[in-house]
């Protein structure tokens, strides 16, 4: 099983100094990726000195520390990616309160797909960082289509022969789309919200719902998922779901988690 999860605005603070090393590229996951990881930190680390630094990257004066804070990232300490990540569904997964078990499978199953680093595992250690994977970096342009050219190796090897669970949102979505033998047990995680008999799909809450769902098929006991119906299974031991087949071959299953109004 592979689980693919965005990344979170919301990130721990930089490690105190002397404590942890800065990050290593030698050392992350999928060493392939060293090249492009290098030049979208070095662009970056460029734009964020730039004047119209807060513009390039689309955001508020609010976030002009942190913006300051990508021209140093190969310089301050770094720490593991599950500790890094601290935004609503970071929280819902919790992975540091997961038992032992499940802290296991999640350093093999879950993937973050990041707009800096390309993709990341639970145990490799970067720094906080300000971008977001719908910016044109000069230098680099789109960076969802700069990661397209790369990633598709990595991820479609971390696939395997198993079920592929995507919780990304559509924005991180857009830098790997499963080839069509791996979509075909691909699920891409919907939440949708019931009221008066109606359906709506849920935006920020949603990933409350994925991060909960990630935590359940870490920590239950049932052998994993291999299939797009066995994991519908899984899923439904614990929330209301639906499973929709893709609507042309070579596309990705659909999973409708449902929730209440007001959940």
């Amino acid at each position: 099983m592979l689980v693919l999860l965005p990344p979170s605005e919301g990130k721990a603070p930089v490690a105190r100094a002397g404590r942890r090393r800065p990050v290593d590229l030698e050392r992350l996951s999928w060493p392939e990726l060293r090249g492009p990881r290098a030049r979208v930190l070095d662009a970056l680390a460029a734009a964020s000195a730039r004047p119209d630094a807060l513009a390039l990257l689309g955001v508020g004066p609010s976030l002009a520390e942190e913006v300051v804070g990508n021209t140093r990232l190969r310089e301050v300490s770094a720490r593991p990616v599950r500790e890094l990540y601290t935004g609503v569904l970071y929280d819902a997964l919790d992975l540091a309160s997961l038992p032992p078990a499940a802290r296991r499978s999640a350093a093999r199953s879950v993937v973050v797909v990041s707009a800096l680093w390309g993709a990341l595992r639970p145990g490799d250690a970067v720094p906080p960082y300000r971008l977001s994977m719908g910016t044109e970096l000069p230098g680099i342009g789109a960076l969802a289509a700069f990661w397209r050219g790369h990633l598709d190796g990595p991820l479609t090897g971390a696939a395997g022969t198993g079920v592929v669970v995507d919780c990304r949102s559509t924005t991180y979505q857009a830098a790997w789309t499963p080839p069509a033998p791996v979509a075909q047990r691909t699920v891409a995680v919907r939440v949708l919200r019931e009221h008066e008999g109606r359906r709506t799909v849920v935006s920020h809450s949603a990933k409350w719902h994925r991060g909960l769902v990630t935590r359940h098929l870490l920590v239950r006991s049932g052998s994993t998922p291999r299939t797009p119906r066995a994991l519908a299974a899984a899923v439904a031991e614990a929330f209301r779901c639906e499973l929709l087949a893709p609507a042309r071959p070579g596309r990705s299953w659909t999973l409708d988690v449902l929730v209440p109004d007001g959940a």
